[in-house]
């Protein structure tokens, strides 16, 4: 299987192509302009999951066809991260109809969420996004950062599992740009990439094994991983939870700085069938 491209320049001149074949979305939706070579609109970075889906990842979204087209989803064995345009009555209908039965929805939103009948709060969060303008100085620990590829994904996913770094299912690493640390053979730690806004790459699924904790293995990670997406002409951002202090302490050492924050809302939706008619009796 075959990874995502990461071509951010070739990326920059199709966004405008990507966002004007959706037929759903009006001027008010989508004021920008044909952008220009070497075009960045942080503006996408406000709602990153939708943007991902609609530009640089448009052909692994789930939705276009689905209701009035109002809502993305990533395919399920990649991840649970979803969006719309709008949080409105109609775009929870068409996510309703997205997501599989029995999974659930991994939501950034702007406020506090007001979820419509029918819908379940699973989690929720203050989330804090990061962007890194400059390239990170090259870490100095001599620790061998291996790309990791389609037959690493069963270590990666167990040591996902173990850490729970955020969303990761089995073909999450096939959105590209994953290092990882070995120790004796173990998968140690690793890092990727994850949301693509056109211009922008997401730092994602930074997780260390408990067992070798302490040995500055996430910093050099997401440092390498942001210092690439840089060389492929992209700006990296990230997410954390607004309490985990420690990350963001060392992202912020990195050149990482906060931009804004989110809520998240992972969300169950309770198909409410209608009840059948009953006939007319005689």
């Amino acid at each position: 299987m075959s990874t995502i491209s990461n071509d951010c320049s070739e990326s920059e001149r199709t966004l405008w192509q990507a966002i004007g074949s959706q037929e759903e979305m009006t001027t008010r939706d989508s004021p920008m302009s044909k952008p220009l070579p070497g075009f960045r609109d942080e503006a996408l970075l406000d709602n990153p999951i939708w943007y991902s889906l609609t530009t640089d990842h448009a052909n692994l979204a789930i939705g276009a066809d689905v209701g009035s087209g109002l809502a993305r989803q990533y395919p399920t064995n990649i991840g649970p991260l979803a969006a719309f345009l709008e949080p409105t009555l109609e775009a929870y209908s068409d996510l309703a109809r997205v997501i599989p039965e029995n999974d659930h929805a991994v939501l950034l939103l702007a406020s506090t969420p007001n979820l419509p009948e029918g819908w379940q709060l699973l989690r929720g969060g203050l989330i804090v996004q990061m962007i890194c303008h400059t390239v990170p100085d090259k870490s100095p620990l001599a620790a061998v950062l291996e790309p990791l590829g389609p037959a690493d994904f069963p270590e990666m996913m167990a040591l996902a599992s173990l850490t729970e770094p955020g969303p990761f299912r089995e073909h999450t690493g096939q959105l590209g740009g994953f290092i990882g640390i070995r120790v004796d053979g173990r998968l140690a730690a690793m890092a990727g990439r994850r949301l693509a806004p056109t211009g922008f790459a997401e730092v994602s699924a930074v997780c260390t094994h408990p067992d070798f904790r302490g040995r500055g293995y996430a910093r050099s990670l997401v440092t390498e991983v942001a210092r690439r997406i840089h060389a492929d002409g992209c700006v990296p951002f990230l997410t954390s939870y607004e309490s985990n202090t420690a990350a963001i302490k060392i992202y912020e050492e990195i050149g990482f700085s906060l931009r804004r924050q989110f809520q998240l809302a992972v969300v169950r939706s309770h198909r409410i069938e209608a009840a059948p008619q009953q006939p007319d009796s005689d």
